[in-house]
């Protein structure tokens, strides 16, 4: 009695590693695309600030674009170059620095002493 073999038959073997092979070799791997390329700085703004915060005069604070570009990398852009667009127009429509808080603005005044000319 023959004995049969329960793996594929040399053929199929075959055919399955030459069509394996191929697409390896045929197949292009996938290419990342960079969304925000080509994008103005406004439009920037516009796609990932302006929904949460309207007024893009306020976000830079006087800071300097070398401190906002890693964080503007790291949290809103998809690249260095748009880092450094971003933050370039926000440092272009900057409102200025921080405002100070007055002093004692946390403050609570005393309550007001009754008048003595109540009836």
């Amino acid at each position: 009695m023959k004995r049969s073999s329960t793996l594929l038959p040399q053929a199929k073997l075959r055919g399955l590693l030459l069509v394996g092979s191929f697409c390896l070799l045929g197949g292009s791997a996938a290419q990342a695309q960079n969304i925000d390329e080509g994008k103005s700085a406004q439009q920037l703004y516009a796609a990932t600030c302006a929904a949460c915060h309207k007024n893009p005069a306020v976000l830079a604070k006087g800071r300097f674009r070398a401190t906002l570009v890693p964080f503007l990398q790291d949290h809103y852009t998809t690249g260095m170059s748009e880092a450094w667009a971003l933050a370039g127009y926000l440092a272009s429509v900057d409102a200025g620095p921080p405002r100070a808080k007055k002093p004692g603005a946390g403050k609570k005044r005393p309550p007001a002493a009754p008048s003595a000319q109540q009836n």
